[in-house]
């Protein structure tokens, strides 16, 4: 199975010197293919990973912490990870919260932060580790500044899907640098009015979140140093990420365009 390899030269740009995004190189992230057995996406330096699991679901390692987002699949999907130090659920729905996984990989260390929906919908067990943090909160763990990032639908057919105030997307900030979650979304005002964010995960996926071109509009505003389509699996199969990363380029070749493989159970 050919995965990423996403590695981290030298001064790396989410840790590195600290670099404008319009100072931005091309050889400061380079992708290869990785013919492991793992699915697992290294850095050189180890400061920071991300590794796909599925869909809506990464592991991320930052400077020592082990974070995990929306986790399912079960434990066994994590058997090869370190003990979550923060676990970060968006929303409800079945591609972003399962309670059984939950049970399988939260320890007596881990802490859990969730919109009230979320929380509400957890054993009591789960819910004594679990921080709610509300659209606009902040909440400082483990050297982090988590913020919670409105997340809903704005189409009228759309609005069904995703209410505002239900689910958080996040920004986790720490030492100067910035990391965008965008959890189920459309081309909100409140992505849109990020700023200075070093590495954004966006979804794309109809009817659910937004099309294509609505999210390549948004990031062009906001305008992040590095982007990773995720979550772009939809009733009509996977959107077009190529079409993304072109109407990128071509408005704005300043932004770098990652693609990672979200998507292993096709292989």
């Amino acid at each position: 199975m050919k995965k990423i390899l996403l590695i981290a030269v030298g001064t790396m740009l989410l840790f590195g010197c600290q670099e404008t995004k319009k100072n931005t190189n091309e050889s400061d992230i380079i992708s290869e293919e990785n013919t492991s057995s793992d699915q697992e996406t290294f850095a050189q330096n180890e400061l920071f990973t991300v590794t796909p699991i599925s869909h809506a679901t990464m592991v991320l390692k930052w400077d020592g912490q082990v974070l995990f987002v929306d986790p399912v699949g079960g434990p066994a999907a994590f058997q090869n990870f370190d003990e979550p130090d923060l676990i970060l659920i968006t929303d409800i729905h079945g591609d972003h919260l399962n309670i059984e996984t939950l049970e399988g990989i939260v320890t007596e260390n881990t802490t859990v932060l969730a919109p009230k929906a979320v929380s509400d919908k957890l054993p009591e067990s789960l819910q004594a580790k679990t921080t709610i943090l509300n659209n606009g909160d902040d909440h400082a763990v483990l050297g982090f500044t988590v913020t919670a990032i409105p997340m809903y639908n704005l189409r009228e057919e759309a609005l069904k899907f995703h209410e505002k105030g239900r689910g958080n997307g996040y920004v986790l900030e720490k030492d100067g640098k910035r990391i965008y979650i965008s959890g189920d979304t459309e081309d909100i005002p409140e992505m849109r009015n990020l700023e200075n964010i070093d590495i954004a995960f966006v979804c794309m996926n109809l009817p659910y979140t937004m099309p294509v071109a609505s999210a390549a509009d948004a990031v062009l505003e906001f305008k992040p140093n590095i982007v990773y389509p995720y979550h772009y699996r939809g009733t009509e199969g996977l959107s077009d990420v190529d079409e993304f990363a072109e109407i990128i380029a071509k408005a704005n070749a300043d932004i770098k365009v990652t693609q990672l493989d979200w998507y292993p159970e096709r292989e």
